[in-house]
């Protein structure tokens, strides 16, 4: 079975023709319903017969037109566009390309070529993907919405922060606020923990695709889960990343109003600080919620209490494993770490450990349960190395950078005797002081003329090598 594509038009000419085969039509009349001649009627008829439906298929179809430009003409015309215009519209690259370059082409004829070099999108293919809304989860607890926003919460008054967002899915309830110097893995853990502490354990939590919750390449086992991720897998709750900020619609658009609810909210307040802030969003987050929160399709909460083995403190944490050596001896975070000496310590070399990091500072080695008793050596000797500053936390590194730039400025002042570098700008560093000339006349002394170099035969005939030896 053969499928042949027709047109309209060539759909309706075979109707035709077939109505004469069949002598239901006059070769006149089909000549007047197609608008052809009565010669051209028997040759589309003979076609039909030799050739069957697919004889009344245009010739010119899958042929390029007798009017399309030579291949050089259009690769003349995308080399142009791609060097000079690859950002602009073919409307105004057609007006460019006939102004400074001479080069006269259609505007339609320039777009389809502009689409298929891959330049230029036609409408469709720029036209966003539409969203399509779902229902919300019926019972509170269910799926809990977090978020970081970074803003300048305080305007004026105080440094720019990040508000840590957690919203519930089926209430629209604003669940826990806190306010962060940066979008950070300890600052989540740490709200985290306040949240289970006051509500119980959610169900799960629904973020972006943030480092702190996803990120293959740098996990606490090489398992894929990042360090938040294996705590809150600890705990029986799931976290979903979403695709797209349209995805977790709810916690954007509250962003969006606590950008200017809570900004006015704290000025009116006076606040200007973190620890103010912090103190103050419990208040404001009960008007909120009488404001905008709504009841759940079921009444039911999902929330879990906290299970007699959890430990929250022991949970959140930083958590990477070392090999100990043979000389009882660890390196993290460019420190190197030596454990006491015991029965225990002793039998872990070469086994792999547990270094757990708190968010205050505290830093614990752990195996099987046991905390192992460590002192620190020194320093590793690569303590210039730049670390990778997250695009979230850059703001805080900026700010700790000139911090430090105020106190013990990079300057060549701080060491008279170290010489530019090369690789720096001369004006960042003073000139030199120039050398003090003195004058010999002033101060009492001859005045020293360079006299001609001589041989050491004159010196000798003149006794002047023999006198410099007896001095």
């Amino acid at each position: 079975m053969t499928v042949v594509a027709m047109s309209h038009g060539e759909l309706s000419r075979f109707d035709t023709l077939m109505r004469v085969e069949r002598g239901a039509l006059r070769v006149e009349d089909a000549a007047t319903l197609l608008g052809l001649k009565r010669r051209q009627i028997f040759r589309l008829l003979e076609r039909l017969h030799a050739e069957g439906a697919s004889g009344l298929v245009s010739r010119k179809r899958g042929r390029p037109s007798n009017r399309r430009h030579s291949d050089a003409f259009r690769e003349q015309i995308l080399s142009l566009v791609r060097a000079h215009y690859a950002d602009f519209g073919p409307t105004l690259a057609r007006e460019y390309l006939s102004e400074r370059h001479a080069i006269s082409v259609g505007c339609e004829t320039l777009r389809q070529m502009m689409i298929e070099a891959g330049i230029w999108q036609d409408r469709a293919a720029r036209r966003s993907r539409p969203y399509q809304p779902r229902h919300r989860r019926e019972c509170r607890g269910e799926l809990i919405q977090i978020d970081g926003s970074d803003h300048e919460w305080f305007e004026d008054r105080g440094p720019r922060c990040t508000l840590l967002v957690y919203i519930d899915d089926a209430t629209s309830e604003l669940m826990h606020l806190k306010m962060v110097e940066s979008e950070s893995t300890f600052s989540y853990m740490e709200a985290t923990r306040e949240y289970i502490e006051r509500h119980g354990k959610p169900v799960a939590f629904y973020s972006d695709k943030h480092t702190v919750f996803r990120n293959p390449r740098a996990t606490a086992k090489g398992d894929g889960m990042t360090h938040f991720g294996r705590a809150l897998d600890a705990l029986n709750i799931e976290i979903i990343c979403a695709n797209s900020p349209q995805a977790k619609g709810r916690v954007e658009r509250a962003n969006g109003t606590l950008q200017d609810r809570l900004v006015k909210a704290m000025r009116l307040e006076g606040i200007s600080s973190i620890r103010e802030a912090n103190a103050f969003l419990s208040s404001y987050q009960t008007t909120h919620n009488a404001r905008f929160a709504r009841p759940a399709a079921n009444s039911h909460d999902l929330h879990r209490p906290l299970a007699p083995r959890d430990d929250l403190g022991a949970v959140m944490v930083w958590r990477e494993q070392r090999t100990v050596t043979s000389a009882l001896t660890l390196h993290y975070n460019k420190v190197l770490f030596i454990l006491e000496p015991n029965d225990i310590s002793r039998a872990l070399a070469g086994k792999r450990v547990d270094v757990c990091e708190y968010p205050d500072g505290k830093v614990e080695i752990r195996h099987e349960g046991r905390v192992l008793p460590y002192r620190l050596f020194d320093k590793m000797p690569r303590i210039n190395q730049p670390a990778i500053v997250d695009n979230k936390h850059l703001d805080a590194a900026l700010v700790l950078a000139k911090e430090i730039q105020a106190i013990a400025p990079h300057h060549r002042q701080r060491n008279n005797n170290a010489p530019a570098r090369r690789d720096q700008p001369t004006h960042l560093f003073p000139e030199p002081e120039a050398p003090v000339k003195v004058d010999r006349r002033r101060v009492g002394g001859p005045k020293l003329k360079r006299g001609p170099r001589l041989s050491r035969a004159e010196l000798q005939a003149r006794g002047t090598l023999e006198f410099v030896k007896a001095r």
